[in-house]
């Protein structure tokens, strides 16, 4: 009896764990898509609500925009996403905090510049506040 009690401990040790890590790594993957459609068809109010108020918004070329200014940049078409896709996604929780690599690949078209196609890598970082996933940090390079 005993041995059936630890095997049963045993596995609910092992698969709890694992059933709320699924949950919390949808949730971030949901939060995610929502933000890349955000970045294709802005508005302040979503974006602000995906976001957090300290966000720390790095570009590839070293610009690091917080919460008003990312919004503003998208809303304004300063930064225009044509096109957007996240590829290689890994998304990695540890509690109240998820980290999301990726790779951006997109279409361009900023105020004011040409067209252009950039495809960068990116490291998102999500903490989870009140029930809900929101992006404290981003930083991109070039590949």
């Amino acid at each position: 009896m005993k041995k059936y009690f630890s095997a049963i401990a045993l596995l609910f040790v092992m698969v709890i764990p694992s059933i709320g890590q699924s949950k919390a790594v949808k949730e971030v993957k949901d939060a995610l898509e929502t933000l890349r459609l955000q970045m294709l068809e802005p508005t302040a109010g979503m974006l602000k609500s995906l976001s957090c108020s300290k966000l720390s918004y790095g570009h590839s070329s070293g610009k690091i925009e917080n919460q008003e200014q990312f919004v503003k940049a998208l809303e304004s078409k300063n930064s225009d996403f044509t096109t957007l896709n996240f590829d290689e996604v890994d998304i990695q929780v540890v509690g109240k905090t998820a980290t999301v690599r990726h790779i951006l690949d997109a279409d361009t078209h900023d105020n004011g510049k040409e067209p252009g196609h950039v495809k960068l890598k990116v490291l998102l970082v999500f903490v989870k506040e009140k029930g809900k996933w929101l992006l404290l940090a981003r930083q991109a390079v070039k590949m």
